[in-house]
C-alpha cells in the first residue's frame, strides 16, 4: 500500500502534489494560507492561497505577515539560553532570583521549568478572566500579577503541562538580565542579526506592512476575529513574521548563528520529569516524527491565526505554514506537505479500503490509554468510528485489516491481539500510544428533542457570565445557537425543555426561568465547573 501510494504521488511533480492538495482547501473567499517548503535552506515552493482580507477581497501571497501564536516560544527559549552563554543567567536559577517576590508557594521553581513546561503554575490563558482581560493593555508585571497568586497545580519538575504563564515569566526574565526590553532584545539580537525585515513583536495599533487579516469561523461563515491586545501573549505568543522570514530563523538555529549546538541540542530533544519519565517537549521545540522521519516542531493559535512549522534534519527539510483564520487545522496540512516534501506521502480516506462488517467488528470495544484516557471503537453503517470519552466521535478508515487513519492521515491506528486481548497503538505526530482492550460500554448517543420555535425564542439573549464574557444565544432555522465571547458559534442541542447540551465538547447549558416563565439566567456546566450567567440583552 505504502509503495504504491509513494509511487502514484510522485508521478507528480512536488509542487503539482501541493498545489492540488492546498488548492482544493482555499477558495478565493476564505481566510488564506501561506505555505513555504525549503530543502537545504532553500525555499523550493512559496505560495499563497485563499484570502488575506476577505473585505477587500485580497488574495493571500507569501508577503503576508501573520500573528505566529506560540511559535513566539523558540525566540524567547533561544534567547534565554543566548543570555545563558552571555552568563547572565543559568537555566537552573529559582526563578526568584529575576522575580524576588513571586510567591512560590514553598517550591523551588527554575528558568528550566518554565521553558519545558513543567512549573506547576497555572496558565493564564486557562482563567476564566483571560477572556474578560483580552482587550486591555498591560506591561508584564501586570500581567504576572493576574495568575501569580493561583494555587500550584503540581510540584516542579513532576508533570507536563502546557503553559503560557510560564514563557510570560520567561520574557520578564530576559528583561531584568539583559536590561532590554522583550521586544527590544528580539529585534536587536534575533530580527536584525539574520535580516527578517519582515517580522515584528506584534502589535494591534502599528501599520504592518501586509498584514492579514485574522479571521474566526461561524456556522454562518467568517467574522473578524476578537481584538486581542497583543501585550497579553507577549513572549508567549506576541511575533509576527512571514514565511520566508521564518526561514532565516530557521537558517539561523540550524547554523548555529544565535547559540552553540550544545544549546541548541537542549531545546531541540525534549526533556525529562523528575521521575526520569521523557517528554518530547524540550525548549521551544517539540520532538514528533513524519511517517517514520524524526521532525522538531512546534504550532501556534492566537485570536484570528493558526502556525505551524517543523523541521526534519535527516531530510534538511523546513517547512512553514501560516493562517489568517484560528480555525481547521494547519497543523495537518503541514504535516503532509512534508511527508510529500521528503516522499513519504500519507495514505488519504480516499485510498481506504473495504472491510466487510465482520472484519470491522473484530475491533469494536473500549481501550484504556495512560493517564485514564478512553477510547470507545463502534461501528455503526459499516463505518467504524473512534471517540475520546467526553469528545467528539470521529471517522476512521481501513488502509488494511488493521491499520485505521483518521481524515488527514497523520493520526493513525495499528490495530492488534496480545494472549486474546484486543490492543491498539495510537501514532500521532510521531509519538505512540498504547491502548489496551476493556470492557466498558461505549457512552450512549443521547437523544435529542425537537422543541417548538416559539420555546426557542424565549431562550435568546445575552448572558453575562463574567463582567466582558458573555454567551450570546440566538435562533436559526429551528436551531439553538451559543457563541461566547472569542470564540466560535457552536449549535445547542435539547435534551428536555431547559436542558441543552453541546456536541464538539462535554458540556451543559441549563436555563433558569423567573415566577412569570421568563428566562433571566442560564448555567454552563463544563470541566466540572458550574458558570452562572445573567441575561443583561
Amino acid at each position: 500500500m505504502c509503495l504504491l501510494l509513494s509511487v502514484s504521488s510522485f508521478e507528480q511533480p512536488l509542487e503539482q502534489q501541493i498545489d492540488n492538495y492546498i488548492g482544493t482547501q482555499y477558495a478565493s473567499d476564505v481566510p488564506g494560507v501561506s505555505i513555504l517548503v525549503a530543502k537545504d535552506g532553500k525555499a523550493i515552493y512559496s505560495k499563497g492561497f485563499g484570502s488575506a482580507n476577505l473585505e477587500s477581497a485580497l488574495k493571500a501571497d507569501p508577503k503576508n505577515v501573520f500573528e505566529i501564536g506560540s511559535i513566539t516560544k523558540q525566540f524567547t527559549a533561544v534567547a534565554i539560553l543566548m543570555l545563558e552563554e552571555q552568563g547572565k543567567l543559568s537555566i537552573d536559577d529559582a526563578i526568584t532570583k529575576f522575580i524576588p517576590d513571586y510567591p512560590t508557594q514553598g517550591k523551588t521553581i527554575t528558568v528550566h521549568h518554565l521553558l519545558n513546561h513543567t512549573s506547576g503554575i497555572k496558565s493564564y490563558t486557562n482563567m476564566p478572566s483571560f477572556m474578560v482581560l483580552a482587550r486591555t493593555d498591560m506591561t508584564p508585571i501586570e500581567l504576572i500579577d493576574k495568575f501569580k497568586n493561583e494555587p500550584m497545580e503540581f510540584d516542579p519538575g513532576t508533570q507536563f503541562n502546557y503553559n503560557n504563564s510560564g514563557y510570560i515569566l520567561l520574557g520578564h526574565i530576559i528583561e531584568v538580565a539583559s536590561g532590554q526590553s522583550y521586544e527590544d532584545f528580539i529585534q536587536a539580537n534575533i530580527f536584525d542579526t539574520v535580516g527578517m525585515t519582515n517580522s515584528y513583536y506584534g502589535s494591534m495599533i502599528k501599520l504592518i506592512p501586509n498584514r492579514a487579516r485574522g479571521y474566526s469561523e461561524t456556522e454562518t461563515g467568517y467574522r473578524n476575529a476578537d481584538y486581542l491586545s497583543l501585550t497579553l501573549p507577549y513572549a508567549a505568543g506576541s511575533i509576527m513574521s512571514t514565511t520566508a522570514d521564518l526561514l532565516k530563523w530557521q537558517n539561523a538555529i540550524s547554523a548555529n548563528t544565535f547559540i552553540k549546538r550544545s544549546s541548541l541540542d537542549k531545546a531541540i530533544n525534549g526533556s525529562t520529569l523528575e521521575s526520569g519519565e521523557a517528554i518530547s517537549y524540550g525548549y521551544g521545540w517539540i520532538k514528533g516524527a513524519v511517517n517514520g522521519s524524526p521532525t522538531v516542531e512546534h504550532s501556534g493559535g492566537i485570536f484570528g491565526y493558526s502556525s505551524n512549522g517543523i523541521y526534519l534534519p535527516e531530510e534538511n527539510v523546513y517547512v512553514i505554514g501560516l493562517t489568517n483564520c484560528d480555525c481547521g487545522n494547519v497543523g495537518e496540512i503541514v504535516s503532509n506537505v512534508a511527508a510529500m516534501a521528503i516522499g513519504k506521502p500519507f495514505a488519504k480516506k480516499e485510498d481506504a479500503i473495504a472491510l466487510s462488517d465482520a472484519q470491522l467488528s473484530t475491533w469494536v470495544g473500549a481501550y484504556a490509554f495512560d493517564a485514564g484516557v478512553v477510547r470507545h471503537i463502534t461501528l455503526k453503517n459499516n463505518q467504524l468510528y473512534s471517540q475520546r470519552e467526553g469528545s467528539t466521535n470521529l471517522e476512521i478508515y481501513p488502509m488494511t485489516a488493521t491499520n485505521f487513519i483518521f481524515d488527514g492521515g497523520a493520526t493513525a491506528y495499528d490495530f492488534s491481539t496480545e494472549n486474546g486481548n484486543r490492543m491498539v497503538t495510537m501514532t500521532n505526530n510521531g509519538t505512540a500510544m498504547t491502548g489496551t482492550g476493556i470492557d466498558k460500554t461505549p457512552p450512549a448517543e443521547r437523544e435529542e428533542l425537537t422543541l417548538d420555535a416559539d420555546v426557542l425564542n424565549t431562550y435568546m439573549g445575552t448572558y453575562e457570565i463574567q463582567p466582558g464574557f458573555n454567551l450570546a444565544i440566538s435562533v436559526r432555522d429551528n436551531k439553538l445557537y451559543g457563541v461566547a465571547t472569542g470564540q466560535g458559534e457552536v449549535e445547542l442541542f435539547a435534551a428536555e425543555k431547559d436542558k441543552f447540551f453541546l456536541k464538539v465538547v462535554a458540556a451543559e447549558i441549563n436555563f433558569t426561568r423567573n415566577a412569570e416563565g421568563s428566562v433571566e439566567s442560564l448555567t454552563l456546566f463544563q470541566g466540572g465547573q458550574e458558570m452562572l450567567g445573567k441575561k443583561i440583552d
